[in-house]
């Protein structure tokens, strides 16, 4: 041991070792892979495995796309919405800008959209149909919404650090319905998957679209599914029933942070395993990723429930992005962004202004990564300069597939029931009541 810690190398030799092993083991247990020969060139196969020499991650085939994936983190405090939803406003901005497309949406460049707690709102506002099969909100009237709920929440005395989303979710069914009327799943114009906890098998549950196309026992209304993943949140601790639209499937749900507050491995779990909606997606390199945090919050003396519950969560959110970021391997630069803020401050009483800015603060912050075993890292960038590189792969991606012979790289499953005759009243109400 004192050998190695005086010898520059051997520590190299140490950490080279210990990605091998993890990378390994993420590929084959997170992923599903179980292929013999998944190490880097240099390394020595597992016994038992074929002969012949050890072969590196397979490069993409020329001319072949990616696989577009939007992870959103969820949790019960107010602040948790405020990073996402200004990152998601700054990212749609960027493509806007660097498109030229003014009605440009972040569901025309995303194949798939995750999200837990606030998180899970805010991917079924991105992904909902309105009319013509366009999205029926943007980032700015998702961020808009949060921000009114927080204000709300302030002047009915809420207070406290999750004050505004407990307001909201006190009463999930009111303002839900107002949002999503009677929309489901399969009223998407992208596959969604969103979490919560179901009390009554004593596991998680994931909503999902490709369940809810293949058999209605799966289709629950969107109301229901954010209900559900925000059940329990700011410190009530009430169960949500959500039945899916047929009655046969119900569940018994609380909030999606006590099963998967980072539903990034979840993501692309789906997408790897979905061969008839992602057919060419074959491993971690063939996806682009952003996964967005909920902002870690100032470390407190007091270890209270609540504190420890958060600490809980936070750590369990940033098990999963090292393990992420690990099965990518080299290719995290440039097919993985994680967007996360620490010590992220609270709102206060001045309210939604006040929210506004804290959420330009965070984006402001530099990068912070959690490293596996050496906690977090500063990185050089700041999250509004990781955004603005994602927004320029995700341009090119979208560029490609317009150009490229290779067959889709996505294929679209649509629902076989028609839309809903209120979409036009839906939509106009919707954005008359949270602007």
């Amino acid at each position: 041991m004192e050998a190695a810690r005086a010898d520059p190398a051997a520590g190299l030799d140490v950490d080279k070792l210990t990605y091998e092993i993890f990378s390994i083991l993420e590929s084959k247990f997170l992923f599903g892979y179980d292929d013999p020969k998944l190490f880097s060139a240099g390394t020595s196969p597992r016994p038992g495995a074929t002969s012949g020499k050890a072969t590196p991650l397979r490069a993409p085939a020329a001319g072949k796309g990616k696989v577009c994936i939007l992870s959103i983190d969820g949790g019960g405090r107010a602040a948790d919405g405020l990073l996402a939803g200004a990152a998601l406003v700054r990212l749609e901005a960027s493509l806007r800008r660097r498109t030229g497309d003014e009605g440009a949406r972040l569901a025309d460049f995303f194949d798939v959209a995750a999200g837990s707690g606030a998180g899970g709102v805010l991917a079924a506002m991105l992904v909902a149909r309105g009319p013509a099969g366009r999205p029926l909100f943007s980032a700015e009237d998702a961020l808009a919404f949060l921000l009114r709920s927080l204000r709300r929440g302030w002047s009915d005395g809420g207070g406290g650090a999750g004050g505004g989303l407990r307001a909201l979710f006190r009463r999930p069914g009111t303002a839900f319905r107002k949002l999503f009327g009677d929309l489901t799943l399969r009223d998407t114009v992208r596959p969604v998957l969103v979490p919560c906890y179901d009390l009554a098998t004593g596991g998680p549950f994931l909503f999902s679209r490709a369940d809810a196309v293949e058999t209605r026992a799966y289709d629950f209304r969107l109301r229901d599914v954010c209900a559900a993943t925000c059940a329990g949140s700011g410190g009530s601790a009430a169960a949500v029933e959500a039945r899916s639209c047929d009655g046969s499937t119900r569940i018994a749900a609380v909030g999606g942070g006590v099963a998967l507050g980072n539903p990034t491995a979840a993501a692309i779990t789906h997408v790897l395993n979905n061969k008839s909606e992602f057919p060419l997606a074959a491993g971690v390199e063939d996806l682009l990723v952003v996964s967005i945090g909920s902002g870690e919050g100032e470390p407190r003396g007091a270890a209270s429930t609540s504190e420890i519950v958060r600490i809980a969560a936070e750590g369990v959110a940033d098990m999963v992005d090292q393990a992420v970021a690990m099965a990518f391997g080299h290719n995290r630069t440039s097919n993985y962004i994680r967007i996360q803020a620490t010590g992220t401050p609270r709102p206060g009483r001045s309210g939604a202004a006040r929210s506004g800015c804290v959420a330009e603060e965070m984006l402001a912050q530099k990068n912070v990564e959690s490293v596996l075993f050496r906690g977090k890292k500063v990185a050089e960038q700041t999250n509004a300069e990781k955004l603005e590189r994602f927004a320029h792969e995700l341009v090119k991606e979208r560029d490609r597939r317009r150009t490229s012979p290779v067959s889709p790289t996505v294929v679209k499953q649509h629902p076989s029931t028609p839309p809903p005759a209120s979409y036009s009243n839906l939509v106009s109400q919707t954005l008359t009541s949270i602007m």
